[in-house]
Formats: structure tokens, C-alpha cells, sequence
């Protein structure tokens, strides 16, 4: 079993140092800092040890899609220095456990959200709450986010709000099997987001304006269009387990 373990800790690390490597090949390229972009190890589906042997090797965000999922890897992971990120659809009924043990939250995609999470923030104590608003660019009805038009409602929300910072956007494009195709959807969420950073939507976040775009099969795609957050979890943990 310790042979196994140790094997599998040396695949994970070299996975690990493959991905961080093309991250800084590809922000080189585009004259970009490496350090300009946070990779989101994705560890939905995988157990906790998993989270643990990458943490060894360097990592500290990890993306979670369930907030119970998340719970059950807080108490084995809590001697961790660990961020955890939500980039996953939250639903209302899970808001406040969200609140409680989430460091960022990727995926709001409403005023209603939005004002339920103040709320939340304001009866459990916390004083900031980080989040990115979602944007569906393509339309998807199997997809989570807000179309365009609703963006203006839901910033107006958030410029109200004392807890809850807008810090950028999230948007999660239609699968195609060549990445190039995808680049038109990242370009696009550029766009917007320097639209509205010209209006200050992201004040509160320091004024830049967070991309969370890309994942394994496309993230340097995203990060020639400016992403700087990507979400990374099949280069990084392998195929994933049972949901």
C-alpha cells in the first residue's frame, strides 16, 4: 500500500509540474507573467488524499463543484493551508453552507443569488465574500450563467452589497474537440470584463478584473486571451471518479 501510495504521490507530482510548466511556456509567449495566473487544481470526484498529495507538490487552490462534496474533505485536510473555489452551479438551499467554507465563489449567475449570499454573510459574521459572476456566452440550456443582458442587473446588486465583491467573471464554453474553436467565447468574456472594469464593476477586487477561463484541454488558449485563473483537473488528478 505504501508503494502505491508513493507511486501515485510521483505521477500526481509530475502531472502537476507538466501543466505549471506549459502555464509558464504559454504566459511567456504572450509577454504575460506566469505569476499573473492562478492555477485551480479541480479535485471534484477525487478523494482527499488526492488533494493532499497535490498540496505537496505545490499546489493551493483547488476547485470543488458540490458543496457537500467539500465538507467531507474539510476535516481530513484541516491542518491544510488550502483555498477552496466553488465553480460549480450553487444553489440556494446550499448558499449558506457556502458562505461558511468557500474562499471563492465562481459561479453567480443572478441578483437574487447575490442578494441571499449579503444576507448570509451578514448573520454568520463573515466580512467578505469574493465571488465571480458566470457568464453563458453560448447559450446553453445545460449550462448555468448569466446571458449578457442580465449583467447590468446583477452588478447593479452587487455595487450595493458590503460583503459580497465582485472580483471578475467565469464562463465555462461549449466542449469542441480542437481548442482553437473555443478561443472566440474567451475573447469574447475579455471583452466584458474590460467593458465593465472601465465602469469600475471591480472595484472592490482591486480594479482588474478576474478571467476564470480554461480548462485542461483549452487553458492555454484561454490564457493567450488573458485568463488569470485557469481550472485544471484531468491534467493534474487523472480521469475522475464516480460523482
Amino acid at each position: 500500500m505504501q508503494h502505491a501510495a508513493a507511486e501515485s504521490d510521483v505521477v500526481l507530482r509530475a502531472r502537476l509540474d507538466v501543466v505549471r510548466g506549459r502555464i509558464a511556456q504559454c504566459a511567456r509567449r504572450c509577454n504575460r507573467a506566469p505569476e499573473e495566473i492562478t492555477l485551480v487544481a479541480v479535485s471534484k470526484t477525487h478523494a482527499a488524499e488526492a488533494v493532499r498529495e497535490a498540496w505537496a507538490a505545490g499546489a493551493r487552490d483547488f476547485g470543488e463543484n458540490r458543496v457537500q462534496e467539500t465538507e467531507e474533505k474539510l476535516a481530513p485536510l484541516r491542518d491544510l493551508d488550502l483555498r477552496w473555489h466553488l465553480i460549480g452551479r450553487l444553489q440556494a438551499n446550499k448558499a449558506r453552507r457556502a458562505v461558511k467554507i468557500f474562499d471563492l465563489i465562481h459561479s453567480i449567475d443572478s441578483a437574487a443569488l447575490v442578494e441571499r449570499l449579503e444576507r448570509l454573510c451578514a448573520e454568520e459574521g463573515r466580512e467578505s465574500l469574493p465571488i465571480l459572476v458566470q457568464v453563458d456566452l453560448a447559450g446553453e440550456a445545460t449550462k448555468a450563467g448569466a446571458g449578457e443582458a442580465e449583467l447590468p442587473g446583477i452588478l447593479a446588486t452587487l455595487k450595493s452589497c458590503q460583503q459580497v465583491r465582485c472580483v471578475g467573471l467565469m464562463t465555462l464554453p461549449p466542449f469542441f474537440d480542437e481548442a482553437e474553436q473555443v478561443r472566440p467565447y474567451f475573447h469574447r468574456l475579455r471583452e466584458l470584463r474590460d467593458e465593465l472594469r472601465e465602469h469600475g464593476a471591480f472595484a472592490a477586487g482591486g480594479g482588474t478584473g478576474e478571467l476564470s477561463m480554461g480548462m485542461s484541454h483549452d487553458f492555454e488558449v484561454a490564457i493567450e486571451e488573458g485568463a488569470t485563473m485557469v481550472r485544471v483537473g484531468t491534467s493534474i488528478f487523472g480521469a475522475r471518479g464516480k460523482a
